[in-house]
């Protein structure tokens, strides 16, 4: 295997005897021969147009191979094997063989077959030059992001076809060896485009379905009760959760991503959604065996499971991991007979902590905001979020936070808002100094509120008196890095460490047309920002 998709990669470069993820080698190359299924199936798709059938699988199946999702060896088959079956039928629809291997592409008929054939597939042997295919691979991470965004946006009932009929063009393009480094340079930044609609439809479906986010105090203390955790990022499915366990005595907790749930109107709503256990994804193997209740992950995060809570532990969506029970549709009962099973919690209530400054609620007071920075009370903004991770360095973030001056604001975003969000940083003129702006897949919002701002001074972003200090860790970042990039954001501070697929030569072109930069140290860092 060779994999180098997240920021955590062994040694910097990639994992190459098993995942740092907990990735195993044959679970890596099917996730490598998935992709290269893709492709096949994309130069096809890209001829034939709109197909509901194929356009949903592209999505999903992108999705299964970003980092912490589906570690099931089984599934990735199934997963390679309908690959084929909707390529076939692609083929018969545009009534034409099309040249090349990519093209030509069949799988074995079993697992081991298949990860035979995935061995050739990796990354590092499909092109030669290291420049083209390092823009290759930032194109392919970003597709993967996207498509985690579209996803959720399909299981909330919408869809855009420029969206999806990129997927395919994208793809197929990543096979056509007449493109250059500057072609596959434009497809990231077109990625970056639609990213920025996918997210923009994601933002629209949420607020539609729950209403706009509101500022929420959420409790970090216990309900007496039966109870029930709930990791990831879909809302929809929360949502199915909370309905089914309504009346029967179970407590329902959020735990990373899922902690901005609490500020949605149509979701708070439900009385026993009881607060945010635990942290962030990377903290769970030691948090979760202080859970007395059935967990349920519903995207990606998943980590090797402890063997102590194995047995309470599901997955539902395109999650998985070998050994735990899958929930399929939204049937959550075997989740809520696990949770009456156990003890649950005793009653001890904790600190609360605030979410739900979405650009709504933002942008409500912005003339606030506004004022505040004309009359000299608030000197800057500072964007501190992203993914948050285990490897060292990211001490930085917590760092950075806890020395910008209290005449600042501080927007967070992501589980990276895990490193600080339990610190006092109180408020300017009654606005919080930190502003919550939800998941991950509400970066939509914060890209909104810095293009309201910047409409209100009558400058463009880069001349706000904003910074952008952003942690990564998987292949969502990267399509949410394109996406500022494509909004020609410039001087991002990027970490804990820059991306093990970005050549010397990429970097330089990042770092030349968008002053892109790793993050060094915290006071020299600071003190440039300010001076800006």
């Amino acid at each position: 295997m060779f994999c180098n998709q997240c920021e955590q990669t062994a040694n910097g470069v990639g994992c190459n005897v098993s995942g740092v993820c907990g990735k195993k080698p044959e679970v890596a190359v099917l996730q490598d021969h998935l992709i290269y299924g893709l492709k096949s199936l994309a130069l096809y798709a890209d001829k034939i147009g709109r197909n509901a059938e194929i356009d949903r699988f592209t999505v999903e199946g992108l999705f299964s191979t970003v980092t912490n999702v589906d570690f099931d060896a089984d599934r990735l088959g199934a997963l390679i094997t309908r690959c084929f079956a909707l390529k076939e039928k692609a083929r018969e629809i545009a009534g034409t063989a099309l040249p090349g291997a990519v093209a030509a592409w069949r799988p074995a008929g079993d697992l081991p077959g298949m990860v035979r054939q995935g061995e050739s597939y990796g990354i590092n042997t499909q092109h030669v030059n290291e420049d083209v295919r390092s823009a290759i691979e930032i194109l392919v991470y970003g597709l993967k992001g996207l498509a985690a965004y579209t996803d959720h946006a399909m299981i909330l009932g919408r869809t855009d076809d420029g969206v999806l009929a990129f997927f395919q063009k994208a793809l197929a393009a990543t096979t056509d060896p007449t493109l250059g480094l500057m072609d596959f340079v434009g497809l990231a930044m077109e990625c970056g485009r639609q990213n920025l609609a996918a997210m923009g439809l994601l933002n629209a479906a949420h607020t539609e379905a729950y209403g706009h986010p509101v500022p929420t105090p959420v409790q970090l203390g216990t309900k007496a009760g039966k109870a029930i955790l709930v990791s990831g990022h879909d809302l929809k499915m929360l949502e199915e959760l909370l309905r089914q366990t309504e009346g029967k005595g179970i407590n329902v907790y959020t735990h990373g991503e899922m902690l901005p749930a609490h500020g949605y109107p149509g979701l708070k709503k439900f009385p026993h959604l009881a607060g945010n256990f635990g942290s962030a994804w990377q903290n769970q193997a030691r948090e979760f065996v202080n859970f007395p209740g059935a967990i349920l992950f519903n995207t990606n995060c998943i980590q090797r499971p402890a063997d102590v809570y194995k047995d309470r532990l599901f997955t539902w969506g395109l999650v998985a991991w070998p050994g735990v029970k899958h929930i399929d549709g939204w049937d959550f009962s075997q989740v809520i007979d696990k949770a009456l099973a156990l003890p649950g919690f005793p009653e001890n209530p904790g600190q609360e902590i605030l979410t739900g400054f979405g650009h709504n609620a933002v942008l409500g007071v912005a003339d606030k905001v506004v004022a505040a920075v004309k009359a000299g009370k608030i000197r800057r903004f500072f964007l501190i979020g992203g993914c948050d991770g285990a490897k060292p360095g990211r001490n930085y973030f917590t760092e950075f936070a806890e020395k910008v001056p209290k005449d600042c604001v501080i927007l967070t975003l992501a589980c990276g808002k895990y490193r600080f969000n339990k610190l006092e940083f109180g408020d300017i003129g009654g606005i919080p100094r930190l502003l919550d702006v939800g998941q991950c897949n509400d970066s939509f919002s914060a890209v909104q509120i810095a293009v309201a701002l910047a409409g209100a001074f009558d400058c463009g972003v880069n001349d706000l008196p904003l910074s952008f200090i952003i942690s990564w860790y998987e292949q969502k970042a990267v399509a949410v890095l394109l996406t500022l990039l494509h909004l020609g954001i410039r001087n991002i501070k990027l970490g804990p460490m820059l991306p093990a697929f970005i050549t010397p030569n990429v970097l330089k072109f990042l770092v030349e047309k968008f002053n892109i930069s790793p993050i060094g140290n915290v006071d020299d860092d600071l003190s440039a920002a300010l001076a800006s």
